[in-house]
């Protein structure tokens, strides 16, 4: 075997490792950063002393910033000494960190903290995870580890990088989707070109340099993307258009205040108020997609939530988990049409509906234990966005 080829084995057999590795090496650095220490010695809260002293100033001649009459009665200073002004000068050319450099011993501000305990804990872990992987390794799974390697984690990389932009604040929906999108361009690039290198000799003479034929493709990719995204979007757009008008008309006659008038006067609980809600979404969700159910229906429970003193988030929480079942109801089921479209000519969609209806139940489970245990779903947000 070429060294090329047993270096690149070499490479993806300890990519495993090198990874873990890297991960335990960022940890330290940030258990160990040495603190940042703020010195606000001097500064003033917004809208304190300085502002008391404006106002003060206001009232006594009504500009800020002119001077008080105490001052205006202070005497006149003498004038300095000859020479004065030379060692204010010098003086003022002197850093005005020497004091503290001299003070302060070399290196202390660059001193990193001592590990604490869980890092070690993590190190322990980390490194046993090794040893797992390498004791269970063998040829068959490095083979599924490059097949993985090649379809799996590029796209799992790029899915958190889309989600934890936005979850930590770095990015909007919007400019994170621009993101993805670039991403799976790249991607495809990626995929095509490799695709055309390992292509018998003979194709690869007719389609040209690898290259040339990616550019060829890619072009088609982006015809056939654009035409699919112009129909989405158009297709959401009339959908808001449609639930626009449907609302105005709503709450023009009064609708809206009908269902509160009618929802208050069954003199519900939360616990039954919340059950009815999630029950109607339920039944929604089998004639209708997820997207109608939240255009058009959501608007009318909102407004209820302040009267059974119900969380906004909590709320949306459970109901865009009861909304999964959406995708699994017939007979607007968009995951039974998607599995019918890669399944073998003999499986119906009969039996796929079938095989769905466990999952449908593992759904509502999963919608009773958030119901029973809030902090399943509001733990994570209250860490990132906790003040």
């Amino acid at each position: 075997m070429p060294k090329r080829t047993v270096l690149a084995q070499l490479v993806v057999t300890l990519s495993p490792a090198l990874l873990i590795l890297a991960l335990l090496g960022a940890t330290y650095h940030g258990a160990t950063a040495p603190e940042a220490k703020t010195d606000t010695a001097g500064l003033i809260e917004a809208g304190g002393a300085v502002a008391a002293d404006a106002s003060e100033s206001e009232q006594s001649s009504g500009l800020i910033g002119a001077p008080d009459a105490e001052e205006e009665e202070k005497p006149q200073e003498l004038a300095p000494p000859p020479g004065a002004e030379e060692d204010k000068k010098s003086a003022a050319e002197k850093p005005a960190s020497a004091p503290a450099a001299e003070a302060l011993p070399a290196g202390a501000r660059a001193e990193k903290a001592p590990a604490p305990l869980w890092f070690w804990i993590v190190l322990a872990v980390g490194l046993a995870v090794i040893a797992v992987i390498y004791w269970l390794w063998s040829w068959e799974r490095l083979e599924v580890y490059k097949m993985l390697l090649t379809s799996f984690f590029p796209l799992a990389i790029l899915i958190l990088m889309v989600l934890g932009s936005i979850v930590f604040g770095l990015a909007t929906p919007s400019e994170a989707a621009a993101v993805g999108g670039f991403g799976g361009f790249l991607l495809a690039a990626a995929y095509r070109y490799i695709a055309h290198l390992r292509a018998p000799t003979d194709q690869r003479a007719k389609q040209g340099t690898a290259i040339v034929a990616t550019v060829k493709d890619l072009g088609t990719i982006l015809k056939e993307s654009s035409f699919l995204t112009a129909k989405t979007s158009a297709m959401v757009c009339w959908l808001f258009v449609g639930s626009g008008i449907f609302s105005a008309a709503f709450a023009l006659l009064g609708g809206q205040e009908l269902i509160e008038k009618w929802v208050l006067s069954l003199d519900m609980t939360p616990v039954q108020f919340m059950i009815l809600a999630q029950f109607i979404i339920f039944i929604l969700g089998w004639p209708l997609e997820w997207t109608e159910i939240i255009i058009i229906f959501m608007p009318i429970f909102l407004p209820l939530l302040p009267h059974f003193h119900i969380d906004p988030l909590f709320f949306g929480l459970l109901v865009a988990l009861n909304l999964q079942t959406a995708f699994l109801s017939p007979p607007v089921a968009m995951a039974a049409f998607y599995l019918k479209g890669v399944s073998p000519p003999h499986v119906t969609l009969n039996q796929i509906f079938a095989g769905m209806m466990p999952f449908m139940g593992i759904q509502i489970i999963a919608l009773i234990l958030l119901y029973v245990f809030p902090q399943i779903g509001l733990w994570l947000p209250q860490m990132l966005y906790a003040r």
